[in-house]
């Protein structure tokens, strides 16, 4: 989870960061990999990112600190956008931390609302996909 505390520091409390942490242990891990689709990224060997679907909200999407900004996490989502269309999914929507909105409006998100979990605020964004009208 060194990504998650090197990224978000300037936006969120070590308190927080550690909440969030504890969100992800091994178990828990292994749960949502059964329940999600999930995509990875590696260079070589190496896990340098991760993102998943979860019906039409992405998830867990991180990138290690040292290869951020290479278009990785891009790619990541450029998959979950592919899986969701072939699945007729017609917006997708992402729990973004303020780290990551800036990330999330690049590729098309548009911000919803704030949602808050005590001090933590999480930013709801929406991609339409399918025009349904």
């Amino acid at each position: 989870m060194r990504a998650l505390r090197e990224t978000n520091a300037k936006d969120y409390t070590a308190e927080i960061i550690a909440r969030i942490e504890r969100s992800f242990d091994p178990d828990a891990v292994r749960r949502l990999i059964g329940q999600r689709t999930v995509f990875v990224a590696t260079i070589g060997s190496r896990l340098v990112g991760t993102a998943s679907l979860d019906r039409s909200a992405v998830r867990t999407v991180f990138v290690a600190p040292d290869v951020q900004a290479r278009g990785i996490g891009k790619l990541l989502m450029a998959e979950i956008e592919r899986t969701a269309r072939e699945r007729n999914i017609s917006s997708l929507t992402v729990p973004s931390s303020v780290t990551a909105e800036s990330f999330y409006a690049r590729l098309g998100f548009n911000t919803v609302r704030d949602s808050y979990y005590g001090d933590e605020r999480t930013i709801i964004m929406e991609r339409v996909l399918i025009d349904r009208s």
